[in-house]
């Protein structure tokens, strides 16, 4: 039986990395919804080549443009437009059942939460979804039955470690690993001046730009720590980081007989999504195995939390809990954007978080409701605070 694949975030880099694995499976996966932001021409290319069944841009107000090029491609692929129609096809049981969901940021989390709703298996790799409503997200995906695999390499490692009916049973702690990002080792006082084209350069991984700069301040991290509490129930205690500039060892599980159980690999994302798109089984990804003499050394540290204080902010939130993460990740997306715009220094996305946090006190998130307000709330201060110059 074919497993029939939404691609959320198509022309991203998870997208095409998905895309590559799926394309290698013809008997076995299918690519049967892309989906794209703003980019109509990137998304019609992917449609020539996979021939979806569905297609969808998110600007509502591109739609006849998709329309007209499909149809000028010869394509017999349905165009779709805005948020509503992703969200429709995300718990459509005959568009789909198997959603990569790789839209970045806040944005993701509706088409999400309807995959999960509706009993989907959901391949995350939107992190910020379970930042902002990760206990609302999980309770959707017991109640529906569904099955979420987490595709960010630390999440999937440790998928991959745990037993495999799941749980964290007779689990003692968990160690997300981080490569440092492109100012690894770099003082606090040395990043004033950073550029936005140095913190997208990532050493390591090929990401987006929004991602890449949450690596170089770490910020990455610290989401991925509370996204992990949510996926395996662990709590903030339980739960560190690691800097491993080599980026082979992706996660450590430690259990409470003394064993230590980590996953290896190149980086590479298509391990990670090939991991989800055939779990159970395992699927060819494309990805080359890890040789150790040539890759044998392995270096670990503590994170330089003065420097990079985005994983202690992220830390605290999650501690404090409540709206406290939703708050964290919507100022954090306003400080990256302003900084990849250059109307905010590097140092400053710390600050506008922390700006952020101290001004709008965590409260019970009782809702998705309240928990939209509070990203609207936390968005509207950044943004102020960036315009009247109150953090630069």
């Amino acid at each position: 039986m074919i497993r029939n694949v939404a691609v959320f975030g198509a022309t991203g880099s998870i997208g095409t990395s998905a895309l590559d694995v799926i394309a290698r499976h013809p008997g076995r996966l299918r690519a049967s919804v892309l989906a794209a932001g703003r980019n109509v021409d990137a998304l019609v290319a992917l449609c020539a080549v996979h021939r979806p069944d569905h297609a969808v841009i998110a600007d509502a107000g591109l739609l006849d443009a998709l329309a007209d090029a499909l149809r000028d491609a010869g394509l017999a692929t349905v165009p779709h437009a805005g948020m509503a129609a992703l969200d429709a096809l995300a718990s459509d049981a005959d568009a789909c059942d198997t959603v990569v969901a790789a839209i970045v940021g806040a944005a993701g989390l509706d088409s999400t939460l309807a995959a999960l709703r509706a009993g989907k298996r959901v391949l995350l790799a939107n992190k910020e979804s379970l930042v902002l409503a990760g206990a609302l997200m999980m309770q959707a995906a017991r109640d529906a039955g569904a099955t979420i695999v987490p595709i960010d390499s630390e999440h999937n490692a440790i998928h991959q470690c745990l037993p495999p009916q799941g749980g964290c049973e007779g689990v003692a702690r968990i160690i997300l690993t981080a490569s440092g990002g492109p100012f690894r080792g770099r003082s606090r006082a040395s990043l004033a001046d950073v550029t936005p084209a140095q913190a997208v350069a990532h050493p390591k991984w090929s990401m987006g730009p929004k991602i890449s700069v949450d690596s170089a301040t770490l910020m990455n991290k610290g989401l991925e720590v509370i996204e992990a509490h949510h996926l395996f129930g662990m709590p903030a205690e339980r739960l560190d980081v690691l800097v491993h500039p080599q980026s082979l060892v992706h996660s450590f599980v430690e259990f409470i007989d003394g064993s230590t159980l980590a996953q290896l690999g190149l980086p590479d994302m298509r391990t990670a999504l090939a991991v989800g798109l055939g779990h159970p089984d395992r699927l060819a990804s494309g990805v080359s195995g890890l040789d150790l003499l040539q890759h044998g050394r392995f270096d670990f540290e503590a994170p330089d939390t003065d420097a990079f204080p985005c994983l202690a902010l992220a830390r605290d939130a999650l501690v404090a809990g409540g709206t406290a993460p939703a708050l964290l990740n919507a100022a954090n997306e306003v400080a990256v954007s302003a900084f990849l715009q250059g109307r905010l220094r590097f140092l400053a996305i710390p600050a506008l978080v922390e700006h952020v946090l101290a001004a709008l006190p965590a409260a019970d998130a009782a809702s998705l409701d309240v928990l939209r307000e509070a990203d609207a709330q936390a968005r509207g201060l950044a943004t102020r605070a960036i315009d009247s110059g109150a953090v630069h």
